[in-house]
């Protein structure tokens, strides 16, 4: 958690490829976020089963143990997604299954989440993204307003262009800067 000004994002790719535009993407954020914020990309989303809830036991699969301890250690939540036949993918949609368990008392329960990325087609994943948000919010996650950066790869290096990474980078900021609300 949050110690002494610093901010800690755990953020999950949606892509398994690990040349993807995403995970560049991810790895840009993580090299290029504000002073005092660290960027954790959790690794291993493809090693972790389906949700199950007879696997949800005594003995929780390591890999979710793990998915679930790096989340609870973040102050905020990021996805990094493209958008596949106009939905996120499977091993995101997994990963928020695994993170809303204990139904209340799941890692993502209560934390602050947004959904990024890039796709090629002209609507940059913006499908993907509200579904990602939509889950996320049904999960449990406060799903901070007004963060969309949902980016068209149809024209070439979507990082070599400086309007399009700012927008990432500004998601991010958002992210980090959105207040959250004690508890009563």
């Amino acid at each position: 958690m949050t110690t002494s000004n610093q901010t800690r994002v755990a953020v999950l790719v949606g892509s398994l490829r690990a040349d993807s535009l995403n995970r560049r993407i991810a790895e840009h954020l993580s090299a290029n976020a504000p002073e005092g914020v660290t960027i954790d990309i959790v690794e291993g989303l493809d090693q972790i089963p389906f949700y199950n809830e007879e696997l949800d036991g005594e003995t929780v699969p390591a890999s979710a143990v793990a998915l679930r301890v790096a989340v609870a250690a973040a102050d905020r939540l990021l996805v990094v997604t493209p958008e596949y036949n106009g939905t996120m993918p499977a091993v995101l949609n997994n990963a928020i299954d695994w993170l809303s368990r204990p139904y209340g008392a799941g890692a993502i329960v209560g934390k602050p989440f947004a959904a990024v990325g890039a796709t090629p087609t002209p609507y940059g994943g913006k499908w993907s993204h509200e579904h990602a948000r939509h889950s996320a919010t049904i999960a449990g996650a406060t799903v901070v307003e007004g963060i969309v950066a949902s980016e068209s790869a149809l024209n070439g290096d979507l990082l070599a262009d400086e309007a399009a990474v700012e927008r990432l980078v500004g998601a991010l900021t958002a992210l980090v800067s959105h207040e959250t609300v004690a508890a009563a």
